[in-house]
């Protein structure tokens, strides 16, 4: 009530509803025609009431207090308290007491925020597809935590307003990530570094050839690629990998990208994409991690700026892995012998027998000039002689053929980036991508 009077009874309470007016029933009044009677009424009134219902929370809160009242009897919290507008009134279940003026009785507000969800961006993962689809939500996106907490689908008013918060978002996710590295780094030696990890979606073909993603986790640490279910949070968690690849032995592709909506084709003809895999899904950002035995890992992720870490953190690693190895050596046969063969960073390929040790060929990187391959398991390797200047044929069988042709693109890679380190940069394709935008 606002008649000051009428709250000094002390016989009303917040939450009594008013049944009759002088005898008058107004149940099927409406508020106006009840006003309209009390004001009427003369000098003497008498009224009929009823309790109805307990005050709600949010007007029995002092000014201050941390919370909602504990019982949770009068059902859902207001809206006002959601909001976190409080009335100051009486923390007690009972009538407030007589003001002791008028403007004592003039209720006071207090503006605080109140946390409806917390979400730890640590390690944290974003989605702005629809599950289980290659369907974009529009202006949406989904943010879920390590420890599952997700905050719901975040809608936004418009695709600029979208794509803000969610660059926003993922430069802090990037930045925590940056903070766990360096704190794995100071337990692993300096060959066994973290040099890139993350969040991807990886491309799942079924039985029914329906294309379905899953949230994989990837990380570049020492000489291997892995990848996880779930992040590695602890040092034994890193031989709990679902796979894990040498980094000499591992190719990477970029397969998509999305300039704008209609200039796919633009960009494929100008950045000069790989096309091996299809193209029916609609995901932008797509790069895929070809090991040996012909295995084949086909990724997606949420931007662009995202695509070229990867590229760049791949192209880092595996150098650096050649580098620290120096060579690597793959049974073969030759001629029907058994042999030994060889990739070395500084001497370039040799040819041994594997009993005697007897060196058969040796040729300098420069010196490959071709070579072509069944699918299988055989090779031929041309080389140029460099006294005769004649093309040398060199006919090799490895029970894993492809583990040797990455291991190959691997060391001539790290070799022309050793001597024109300008040369690999110019041949980023994200980061042309990332340079044209």
């Amino acid at each position: 009530f606002c008649n000051p009077t009428a709250e000094q009874t002390g016989m009303l309470f917040i939450g009594d509803a008013i049944i009759q007016v002088n005898g008058i029933n107004v149940e099927s009044a409406t508020h106006e025609e009840v006003v309209h009677l009390l004001r009427n009424a003369g000098d003497e009134v008498t009224i009929t009431v009823q309790y109805l219902r307990e005050a709600p929370s949010f007007l029995k809160l002092p000014l201050g207090s941390p919370g909602p009242s504990s019982d949770h009897s009068s059902g859902a919290s207001s809206p006002l308290f959601d909001s976190g507008l409080h009335l100051n009134g009486n923390s007690t279940n009972t009538a407030p007491s007589s003001p002791s003026s008028p403007i004592a009785n003039e209720p006071k507000y207090e503006k605080r925020w109140l946390d409806t969800l917390s979400v730890p961006l640590s390690m944290a993962r974003i989605s702005r597809y629809q599950t289980g689809t290659d369907k974009l939500r529009s202006n949406a996106f989904e943010v879920l935590a390590l420890d599952g907490v997700s905050t719901g689908i975040l809608q936004f008013y418009t695709a600029q307003e979208s794509a803000d918060w969610l660059r926003a978002m993922s430069t802090n996710i990037s930045d925590l990530t940056l903070q766990n590295m360096k704190m794995a780094n100071k337990c692993c030696s300096p060959s066994d570094q973290v040099i890139h990890m993350g969040w991807v979606n990886e491309r799942l073909e079924g039985t029914d050839s329906s294309q379905l993603y899953k949230f994989k986790f990837l990380a570049l640490k020492g000489p291997s690629f892995y990848i996880f279910s779930t992040p590695p949070v602890s040092t034994l968690d890193w031989v709990r990998a679902e796979k894990i690849y040498n980094l000499c032995e591992v190719l990477f592709k970029i397969h998509k990208l999305w300039l704008a909506d209609d200039c796919w084709l633009q960009a494929n003809l100008y950045l000069g994409i790989h096309q091996e895999l299809d193209l029916e899904d609609q995901r932008p950002y797509c790069f895929s991690v070809m090991a040996g035995h012909g295995k084949s890992h086909y990724f997606n992720v949420e931007l662009g700026s995202e695509l070229a870490m990867w590229e760049k953190s791949f192209q880092r690693a595996i150098f650096l892995e050649v580098q620290r190895t120096g060579s690597k050596t793959y049974m073969c046969s030759w001629q029907g012998d058994t042999l030994c063969f060889t990739v070395d960073f500084a001497l370039g390929f040799t040819c041994f027998d594997s009993k005697t040790k007897n060196v058969l060929w040796r040729f300098k990187f420069s010196q490959l000039k071709g070579s072509s391959d069944d699918g299988k398991t055989k090779v031929k390797l041309l080389f140029q002689n460099l006294d005769t200047k004649q093309i040398e044929t060199k006919e090799l069988e490895f029970q894993d053929l492809t583990a040797v042709l990455h291991c190959i693109h691997s060391f001539i890679a790290a070799k022309v980036a050793s001597v024109d380190p300008v040369f690999i940069d110019s041949q980023s394709i994200a980061r042309k991508y990332m340079y044209s935008n």
